[in-house]
């Protein structure tokens, strides 16, 4: 069974996002690193970028495959996840918290009702 944090909000294309008052924290689910197996590389945007709900704007490569990562949500970065670009492993033992991937600041609160609940998430993933 895929664990599906109950306080986190997902993208139909395996994001996770936490929201903190105008900010959000961006990261891939539990299922999508399963999918990927051994991740050996990640490439972040970089800090001060603008991005667009929808817009492929990381890299995840394993050993099987090289995916991109959509931003589920509008905004600015302002940090990223140097931890996870030294070591990529924490994408897959960590996804929800030391695997993390960069945070925004929301240039569209809204934008967070679209996305799906754990609930609907794991229908998602359960199919």
């Amino acid at each position: 069974m895929t664990n599906v944090p109950a306080d986190l909000k997902y993208a139909k294309t395996h994001e996770w996002v936490r929201v903190t008052g105008d900010t959000a924290t961006i990261g891939i689910t539990d299922h999508a690193q399963h999918e990927l197996t051994d991740v050996v590389f990640v490439e972040l945007p970089a800090k001060g970028r603008e991005l667009k709900a929808g817009e492929a704007c990381a890299v995840v490569e394993s050993v099987k495959t090289a995916s991109d990562i959509y931003c589920p949500v509008s905004g600015t970065v302002v940090e990223v996840n140097e931890a996870v670009v030294a070591n990529p492993g924490l994408v897959n033992t960590e996804p929800y918290t030391g695997g993390w991937f960069f945070k925004l600041k929301l240039s569209n609160s809204a934008e967070g009702g679209e996305l799906l609940n754990p609930e609907q998430y794991g229908a998602v993933v359960n199919q």
